[in-house]
């Protein structure tokens, strides 16, 4: 096996040289790729040439894919490749705009949550020599080990009620958005659902926080100005600079992150002229946990 794994030396993050993803991995590569995505969390791998449907093989070699319930932002012919672009052609928004996002761990609002996120920069915007659009992240391993021994006792065993719209209505109100209103078809096929606010980390074994800012909404099990009161600290700690690290896209591109130990953000820092364009695919955590619940 010739992988190269370089950590970033930062709090997540390392890079994976000598893989090929556009063909299978075979199970020691796998198994290896596994191990390194637990212990930091997110994954870089460089120099990749890939289209839709290998990007789609690679991705499936990680779980099962889910179609995501926005929906018209899809690869053509193949709904769980979703086009993340600001790119407007003919009129027509070629993909979903990530910009201006707000940290959140992608579908936390699902009965069955995610395992890992794929993306693949295509077009990646730079402005005098320096790529735009970052992706932050923050590390929930690190943030809830750093709780105060009260709290961890306090909140153990307790729920979070998260919400899709909540983000959905979010990203409307930001300047430019093109989204519209969910439908009452993609309210009802996505309502609010609770999870444990604390979660055992399957590659780890090791406590996770699994609350954010973006889809949480109240602690199920608290008075709702307590909820609101304690939120908002969970908020404010798991986002500390110390939690953070943040990857810089160059093209060819792919990234891989685990949804249950990070949160992350797009960083909005880019013009409409300034084009950017990835492809993503979006794992889920059937291998770990089945309706939300550990096997």
């Amino acid at each position: 096996m010739n992988m190269k794994l370089t950590p970033t030396g930062e709090t997540l993050g390392a890079t994976i040289d000598g893989l090929d993803l556009s063909r299978n991995l075979d199970e020691e590569e796998l198994a290896a790729v596994m191990q390194a995505l637990g212990k930091y969390g997110v994954l870089r791998f460089p120099r990749q040439q890939l289209g839709a449907a290998e990007l789609k093989r690679f991705s499936a070699q990680l779980g099962d894919l889910e179609i995501n319930v926005a929906g018209g932002y899809q690869e053509p012919g193949m709904p769980e490749v979703m086009i993340l672009s600001n790119i407007v052609e003919h009129g027509k928004p070629m993909g979903l705009s990530d910009a201006g996002q707000d940290w959140h761990t992608d579908m936390s609002y699902s009965r069955q949550i995610a395992f890992a996120n794929v993306l693949y920069g295509i077009k990646i915007p730079v402005r005098g020599g320096k790529p735009l659009g970052n992706t932050e992240f923050c590390n929930m391993h690190a943030a809830y080990d750093d709780l105060p021994a009260a709290m961890k006792r306090d909140l153990d065993g307790k729920t979070v009620l998260h919400d899709f719209n909540k983000f959905w209505e979010e990203m409307r109100r930001r300047e430019g958005s093109r989204r519209a209103p969910l439908s009452e078809a993609q309210r009802k096929a996505k309502p609010p659902v609770s999870h444990p606010i604390f979660l055992e980390h399957p590659l780890t074994g090791r406590k996770v926080l699994y609350a954010n800012p973006g889809y949480s909404m109240r602690i199920n099990e608290l008075p709702q100005r307590e909820s609101d009161e304690v939120l908002a600290f969970l908020f404010r700690h798991q986002t500390q600079p110390q939690y953070r690290y943040a990857h810089q896209w160059q093209e060819r591109d792919v990234l891989v992150w685990e949804d249950f130990g990070t949160i992350h953000n797009a960083i909005p820092d880019y013009l409409p002229h300034e084009h950017r364009l990835i492809k993503r695919c979006q794992v889920m955590a059937t291998r770990f946990f089945r309706n939300g619940e550990p096997w």
